[in-house]
């Protein structure tokens, strides 16, 4: 049996701690974070990450709006409460649920790499629709060639055998590795995002999360719906991304209509989390276009 992350003990120095719940919605008992007064902006993080993620990002945006993050369905210290579905469409219901018992109507919804696919799947389900999508490094393309079949494949395979994660645990408690890891990605986010990386990566139970969520992981249909729907999508990418290069950006602006996307150069996959000032101000940017009422980042 896995070993969740234990609030007490590995959340006692969690970033914006005072402003985490716990609320039981869609299956899962989520762990929460909310501050801020105004439009409503949804936070969601990528693949095995938390949300730690938004550390430097999400005291900036509660300046001038109401925030929500949580940790992903099986990330951090989100815990499945019974057999819950860990698709691409299942995280949507489940966040559809978990949206509609903390009464949020996101005008805005950021996601980062692979949470920026769930904004793009979840956006046109939501009633009213947000005014703005906000893809950071967005993974909105599924794998090409032959690791379309294998990598899922292979996630699925470690997913199942119950010694795996535990032994990848194991091996995340060297701080080397982990800074590896992480430095793989194009980005250098500084010691104390390393520390909370460390502390979810060599937690078993998160890693199982993780691996069921790779295992899972379709985004090839979720393009059409959104362009149906006549949304916007603003894209912020790192020019030194190594975990979605930017070519990714590239071939979504081709396949949607009116996609804009700005290049943030110098910083990598983890860009949010290297300067975190600097893109909350292109956040900002682009909702000042639409005369929202926002401060800005040195205001």
């Amino acid at each position: 049996m896995t070993r969740a992350l234990d609030w007490q003990t590995d959340g006692k120095d969690w970033p914006s701690r005072a402003c985490s719940r716990f609320v039981e919605a869609g299956g899962y008992r989520w762990h929460v974070q909310r501050a801020g007064k105004g439009p409503g902006v949804l936070l969601l993080h990528g693949t095995g990450a938390s949300t730690h993620s938004w550390k430097g990002l999400f005291p900036l945006l509660a300046r001038s709006f109401d925030v929500l993050a949580m940790d992903l369905p099986g990330h951090g210290f989100t815990a499945r409460l019974g057999r819950s579905e860990v698709s691409l469409p299942g995280m949507v219901r489940a966040l559809r649920a978990l949206l509609d018992a903390q009464q949020f109507r996101p005008g805005t919804v950021i996601g980062h790499s692979a949470g920026a696919a769930i904004a793009v799947a979840m956006a046109p389900l939501l009633n009213p629709p947000p005014h703005h999508v906000i893809a950071i490094n967005g993974a909105l393309k599924p794998f090409g060639g032959p690791a379309a079949l294998v990598a899922p494949f292979m996630a699925k395979a470690l997913a199942l055998n119950p010694l795996v994660p535990p032994a990848l645990a194991r091996s995340a408690r060297d701080p080397a590795r982990v800074a590896r890891l992480i430095e793989g990605t194009g980005s250098s986010p500084g010691p104390d995002y390393l520390e909370f990386y460390g502390r979810l990566f060599s937690n078993a139970g998160h890693v199982a999360g993780t691996l069921s969520m790779m295992a899972n992981w379709n985004v090839a249909d979720i393009l059409p719906p959104f362009e149906r729907a006549g949304l916007p999508l603003h894209q912020i990418i790192g020019s030194c991304d190594r975990a979605v290069p930017p070519s990714v950006a590239d071939e979504t602006a081709r396949r949607i209509r009116g996609v804009t996307t700005q290049t943030l150069n110098g910083l990598g996959h983890l860009a949010h989390e290297e300067d975190a000032a600097q893109v909350a101000e292109a956040i900002l940017s682009l909702l000042t276009e639409t005369d929202l009422p926002v401060r800005r980042v040195g205001g």
